[in-house]
């Protein structure tokens, strides 16, 4: 592993490339405290413009700070943060994972001050990742939250934009963020908004609240939840975290959410076969133990 950590700063893609993803074989054979120690190298790695594939090294850096359950996607859980607090899960070492899950939380709160002027970076898939990193603070919430509001304020991208209103979601639901809840009523109602913002809005006010899903919401989840739009946001981690074979996490994650008895009711989007980049079956890869691991979240 420190070997793969010092190839970050290759000077080749390829070898950086390949160190990322067998760091990411670590987390997901989930032996998370081999990696954790390194996220704030990670997220140094990330923020240096002279750097290869620095979004992908942010999202490992991300992706060690959640506990992952490929294709979980139901109101319950899929913005939330597994194994916090009281609740126990022990690696295969038989180090308590939820530790590990703290640290990475911990490392990425202690460097926002690294990670907010990400925000504006001129890449948007380095901002979509720091987007990604920024919502897994244990720590310092009110800061982060100012700061992804005030880019979501200026964000002119339609997918970044997207993934900006999902992490004050999942940032609300971390640190019980009351207001989080009228918030994202206002977006998915307004039809004002831009799509893909009331699309995530409404995905962030199912995961924040249990109430009962108003007709209003199914018209617009009707309306907005297209081929077009699951393919737009079919690379935001938080898709390719819920998404099934076809690479369309938006919406197999409403189908679970909302229409779980219909699982027919929207055919899979445009592409009819994996996406080779994010269905989790279209490679599997060995992690360091020989076990075959997920596709990394990039």
């Amino acid at each position: 592993m420190p070997t793969a950590v010092c190839e970050l700063r290759s000077d080749d893609p390829a070898v950086v490339r390949n160190a990322q993803m067998q760091l990411w074989g670590w987390c997901a054979n989930d032996m998370r405290a081999a990696v954790a120690p390194a996220v704030p190298f990670l997220l140094r790695v990330g923020a240096d413009p002279g750097a290869h594939h620095r979004a992908r090294t942010l999202l490992v850096a991300a992706g060690v700070a959640r506990w992952h359950n490929q294709g979980v996607c139901t109101r319950a859980e899929m913005l939330r943060f597994r194994y916090c607090g009281d609740v126990w899960a022990f690696e295969p070492s038989g180090y308590l994972g939820s530790w590990s899950v703290r640290a990475a939380r911990d490392a990425i709160a202690a460097d926002i001050d690294l990670l907010v002027p990400l925000l504006d970076d001129p890449d948007p898939d380095i901002r979509t990742a720091a987007t990604y990193a920024l919502a897994a603070v244990s720590e310092q919430a009110d800061d982060v939250r100012t700061a992804l509001h005030a880019r979501l304020r200026a964000e002119h991208d339609p997918r970044t934009r997207a993934g900006l209103v999902l992490a004050i979601a999942q940032l609300a639901i971390a640190h019980h963020d009351a207001g989080a809840m009228a918030w994202t009523h206002a977006h998915w109602s307004d039809p004002g908004s831009p799509p893909e913002v009331r699309i995530s809005a409404a995905l962030g006010w199912l995961c924040l609240s249990d109430a009962p899903v108003p007709q209003e919401l199914h018209a617009v989840i009707d309306e907005l939840a297209t081929d077009e739009m699951a393919l737009l946001m079919a690379p935001l981690p938080w898709m390719v975290d819920a998404e099934d074979v076809y690479g369309d996490g938006l919406r197999r994650s409403l189908q679970t959410m909302i229409h779980a008895v219909a699982e027919d009711r929207w055919p899979p989007a445009t592409r009819t076969t994996p996406n080779p980049d994010h269905a989790q079956q279209a490679s599997r890869g060995t992690g360091p133990d020989g076990g075959y691991t997920d596709d990394p979240p990039f």
